[in-house]
């Protein structure tokens, strides 16, 4: 089982019932932290005194308060340490149900579970951190019932997600194309971008922009 595990959790009901499932598996060292960047800092200093974590689980919303930080959320703690650790096995443990938010987690940062949180969480999170340490990848926890190989997720990329989400904030063809051209992000024309758009409204079966900007939302593209 595993050595050294690190928590990230800002909620202390849901740490304390994170750490009763490693201290139950046996694990001997457990940390805590609220705070992303302490995270990070726990992870860099595990690497300096040449004592590193083997698990992280995190979640991936952290609410703000007085403290400034640089990073918000799990998902930027997960891409930093991708840079400085990236051989670290990692779980997610939140509330998060959208497929392709939860596909992104697998397929970009490389973690090797996502358990939702919800009635039988901890018994799952539980299940994740054994088949983990068996080398088990892409383990969800039953309540998910979405397949890796859905292509209407998989050929989604980056240059559509870009498009979405100006569309979803107003902006019109002109403004994209604008928007794109300053970002360096191409094709910008408002030909090419027209064509996209019209491209992802066939492939979602959407009637016009809105309700294409609404099946986003519904599979958690914006």
């Amino acid at each position: 089982m595993f050595k050294k595990v690190l928590v990230a959790e800002d909620l202390d009901s849901i740490s304390i019932a994170v750490i009763q499932v490693l201290e139950d598996l046996e694990i001997p060292t457990i940390h805590h932290v609220k705070y992303c960047d302490d995270g990070l800092l726990k992870v860099k200093k595990g690497l300096n005194d040449n004592e590193p974590y083997d698990l992280l689980i995190s979640d991936l919303s952290f609410k703000s308060d007085h403290r400034k930080t640089e990073l918000s959320g799990g998902e930027e703690l997960i891409e930093a340490i991708n840079e400085v650790q990236p051989s670290l096995k990692k779980i997610v443990f939140s509330i998060e149900d959208k497929s392709y938010r939860i596909k992104s987690l697998f397929n970009d940062l490389g973690i090797s579970a996502y358990v939702s949180k919800g009635r039988n969480s901890i018994n799952e999170l539980r299940k994740a951190v054994e088949g983990t340490f068996r080398g088990e990848e892409k383990i969800l926890s039953s309540d998910l019932s979405f397949s890796f190989s859905d292509k209407a997720l998989i050929e989604i990329e980056s240059y559509d997600i870009s498009i979405l989400k100006l569309l979803a904030q107003g902006y019109i063809l002109e403004n994209i194309s604008s928007e794109f051209k300053s970002s360096s992000i191409t094709p910008n024309g408002t030909s090419s971008i027209e064509k996209r758009i019209n491209k992802l409204k066939i492939y979602f079966k959407a009637n016009n922009n809105v309700h294409l900007i609404a099946i986003a939302k519904d599979f958690g593209l914006v």
